[in-house]
């Protein structure tokens, strides 16, 4: 379900907001590494308590398109590359790009809320975990006909979890609220009747 067969084309053909989500993150990591610029840059989206206290709004979005180094642009994109493509396709392109950038967006607030005055981070992780959990939701939804699908998502999310509260400098609460957030909105845009009335559109659609 996850192995990605597709050739470049293809995939930004199937995949269009993921293929954009990574290309962003790419493009603007590699900014970062200007000099000068790059430090600005980074300096201008860093989720900064202190900074946004004072009414710096932008910094609860702009962090999830910054990372820390190439190692940690590496893990989340290569996630979003593996995990984002599936998400995409059973939610539909408005419904997904919602999920990773609400997820983010919540874990930043929720980072805001609950760490110290100087906290600062940046990562994608947050709209990462908030894929995690939404397929978490979609494995409530299908638990007694898609076994397959809770055999890959739940030792996903539970080896996620128990990593975040291990690894060092890592953003415990932007990872658990992410989770928290995308698990809410695959509830609702996952369920049953919703999903029935999708299909219901799609065959209106294709039938005009």
């Amino acid at each position: 379900m996850f192995s990605r067969t597709e050739n470049f084309k293809q995939y930004i053909k199937l995949y269009p907001v993921v293929s954009s989500l990574l290309a962003l993150n790419i493009v603007i990591h590699l900014l970062t590494l200007v000099p000068i610029l790059g430090s600005q840059l980074f300096n201008f989206g860093v989720h900064f308590n202190l900074l946004i206290s004072e009414g710096e709004y932008w910094r609860l979005l702009t962090p999830i398109f910054l990372h820390a180094n190439f190692a940690h642009l590496l893990f989340n994109m290569f996630s979003l590359y593996i995990f984002g493509p599936e998400l995409e396709q059973l939610a539909g392109k408005a419904r997904f790009l919602t999920i990773y950038i609400l997820a983010g967006l919540v874990g930043n607030i929720a980072t805001y809320l609950l760490q110290d005055w100087n906290y600062t981070s940046v990562g994608a992780s947050g709209a990462i975990y908030g894929i995690f959990g939404a397929f978490g939701a979609l494995v409530y939804y299908t638990r007694n006909f898609m076994p397959q699908l809770k055999q890959i998502i739940i030792p996903i999310i539970v080896i996620g979890v128990i990593m975040t509260f291990l690894q060092p400098q890592i953003n415990v609460t932007a990872h658990i609220a992410g989770l928290i957030t995308g698990f809410i909105l695959g509830m609702v845009y996952f369920h049953p009747k919703r999903i029935a009335a999708w299909k219901k559109r799609k065959r209106k659609l294709k039938s005009v």
